[in-house]
């Protein structure tokens, strides 16, 4: 008779394997599946049917990381593992960083009856440190350009008097007049573009109150909407409604949350449709020391328009980079800025021809 104590306790690792959050593999003595718990058919993108009984160089084919670290632990019945080196390679999506480690399964009697293959899915941490390094390069790139600008802000101020001085001394109705009205024009154009660079490495705490990030999306789309009335761009605001309000400066979410709508509606070049997304993520949480860790709400803003390839994307949030016709190329670049004011991050998501996903990461604090 079975002991019931054995029968819960079979049952708690069933119910473990299949809610941890990492992909099992367990292969037996003769190489083959014969364990794949749900988070492994989720990475793999194959099922427990296609899975167990196969073997694991036929399951891994092409995948020399993983098979080097499977072959390693069954022959030299040893634990090995790779933290960051592997991409998973997947059927019908894009390959995951992962990390994965293998150790071998001994039965009571020390015979060693096969091995165990735990695999984590380090797309999120890849996400993560890619957003701080562009925070990193944005500072540097922002404390250089404040240095600048400083330096071109003086000549400026001259050749804008000397321009105007020279309007005033031209007789009246002279057609050089219209030459020294564009010098005024561009002086303070570029005036501007200065000023946009000192507000990227100019430090400044946010003026925290609550911001109710539904209002504050409606009121930019209904705008935008009327700004791209030219054209058929259908923009649809999918909001959580139990979202509550968050700290903020609502003067710099606005402009954030303004600049990449509007860059996603100017995207669709004739017909598309623009998705604004809240949600509350499960997968993330802002860690402070000595405080309880906490939630961050995710504003998606999804276009269908042209998308960037890969090697736009690397340069997006650089400074003076732009893709369009018009335009300073600090927009993003701000965006990255009040983000990260915000404790936050940002990434993209994008193909060539399909669109672009812009998911702003704000800390809920209470």
């Amino acid at each position: 008779m079975k002991n019931p104590m054995d029968i819960v306790d079979a049952q708690l690792y069933v119910r473990i394997l299949e809610n941890v959050d990492r992909a099992v593999v367990a292969i037996d003595s003769e190489g083959r599946i014969a364990l794949f718990n749900p988070a492994a058919q989720l990475y793999t993108g194959l099922s427990e049917r296609q899975s167990l009984g196969r073997h694991f160089e036929e399951l891994f084919s092409g995948q020399a990381a993983l098979l080097y670290l499977v072959r390693t632990a069954v022959q030299d019945g040893r634990s090995i593992s790779d933290d960051e080196n592997i991409l998973l390679h997947r059927p019908s999506a894009a390959p995951l960083p992962v990390s994965a480690s293998v150790s071998p399964i001994y039965t009571e009697d020390g015979d060693q009856e096969g091995v165990v293959l735990i695999i984590r899915d380090l797309s999120r941490v890849c996400e993560l440190e890619e957003a701080v390094r562009r925070s990193d390069r944005l500072s540097t790139l922002g404390t250089l350009a404040a240095g600048l600008a400083h330096e071109i802000k003086n000549p400026l101020g001259g050749i804008k008097g000397a321009a105007q001085l020279l309007a005033m001394e031209l007789p009246e109705g002279s057609h050089l007049t219209e030459y020294t009205g564009v010098m005024v024009k561009e002086v303070e154009r570029v005036n501007g573009i200065i000023e946009e660079l000192m507000d990227l490495a100019r430090p400044r705490a946010p003026e925290l109150t609550e911001v109710n990030l539904a209002k504050v999306l409606n009121d930019i789309v209904l705008f935008q909407k009327e700004a791209h009335r030219g054209k058929d761009v259908q923009f649809s605001l999918q909001l959580d409604p139990s979202i509550p309000p968050i700290q903020g400066d609502e003067n710099l979410l606005t402009r954030l949350f303004l600049n990449l709508i509007k860059n996603a509606g100017e995207a669709i070049d004739k017909k598309g449709t623009v998705q604004i997304i809240t949600k509350v993520a499960s997968e993330y949480h802002l860690n402070q020391p000595g405080e309880r860790p906490a939630p961050l709400i995710v504003v998606e803003i999804r276009d269908s328009g042209r998308g960037m390839r890969e090697a736009e994307l690397d340069k997006i949030f650089t400074p003076f980079y732009t893709t369009k016709s018009r335009g300073s190329g600090l927009g993003l670049a701000t965006c990255q800025k009040i983000v990260s004011e915000h404790r936050g991050f940002l990434k993209v998501e994008s193909t060539p021809g399909k669109g672009t996903a812009f998911s702003v990461c704000l800390p809920f604090l209470r």
